[in-house]
């Protein structure tokens, strides 16, 4: 039914209008209730998937792919999700890429004002898990979240860290940690090889460890890339590697009832 009676044909001259609907040009306009009201991020748009980190004998090692996904759009296959933060901090993020530019904006901020006091001390891991996990809690007080889980990891003073925080501002530390699709299906292989051997396992091992987690991920997660980069923090410092090459073999799937041009 059409509810507005200048649409019904000419009102009558003597006809007084109460609701102010005539002429069309002279209707109030429309007002949008929530206009004004101020609007929150309701979900994560362009958004990186698992990061794997570990420790080692000789300090922590970390993985992230070097995708962004647009929704469930592979649109941006260069991108690190691994930054270091002063000479023993490297992060790793999970979670919406402009969100993470933001911390990394904060963080980049904190370790400039440090350099600048020039009073021989600077940020270790221990500090910056600490301030994501208030800045994180805080965002998520205000019904505005930053939409990441962090990974945070370094070496300082002959100890090794590893630690996480979310949205939410929960934390935790533990020797092998994993955020994303990997905290369902890497973790348990990075447990096993890990957890209690971490004063033995060797750099190597650990590479080897977190390229055969990354592959998994790869085969599962509809979310990764076969591209990825590693970071280590030891003793030396902060290291990232270019990408790495993930190997694969997909011969399998020709035996998988319905897929390709299988029938049966």
């Amino acid at each position: 039914m059409d509810h507005f009676p200048t649409n019904w044909g000419r009102p009558r001259n003597e006809a007084f209008d109460p609701y102010a609907t005539y002429p069309i040009h002279q209707r109030p306009a429309t007002k949008d209730t929530f206009a004004e009201g101020v609007q929150r991020t309701q979900q994560p748009i362009v958004t990186g998937t698992s990061v794997l980190a570990i420790m080692y004998k000789d300090g922590i090692m970390m993985a992230a792919d070097n995708l962004a996904s647009y929704g469930s759009l592979a649109r941006f296959k260069d991108i690190q999700r691994l930054h270091p933060v002063g000479t023993s901090t490297v992060i790793g993020a999970s979670g919406d890429m402009s969100d993470f530019q933001a911390i990394q904006s904060l963080l980049d901020e904190i370790v400039t004002d440090e350099f600048t006091h020039q009073d021989g001390h600077d940020l270790g891991p221990a500090e910056v898990h600490e301030y994501l996990s208030r800045v994180m809690y805080a965002r998520r007080s205000k019904i505005d979240p930053l939409w990441n889980s962090i990974l945070v990891g370094g070496f300082r003073d002959g100890k090794r860290f590893l630690g996480y925080v979310d949205l939410l501002g929960t934390t935790y530390s533990a020797p092998s940690i994993a955020t994303g699709y990997g905290a369902y299906i890497a973790i348990p292989l990075l447990r096993a090889a890990v957890d209690g051997k971490q004063d033995t396992l060797s750099e190597a091992d650990a590479r080897s460890l977190l390229h055969d987690c990354m592959r998994v991920l790869f085969y599962r997660d509809a979310r990764s890339l076969d591209k990825y980069q590693l970071a280590t923090v030891t003793a030396a410092g902060v290291s990232i590697s270019d990408q790495i090459q993930l190997d694969t073999q997909w011969g399998f799937a020709e035996g998988i009832r319905g897929y390709g041009a299988q029938t049966q």
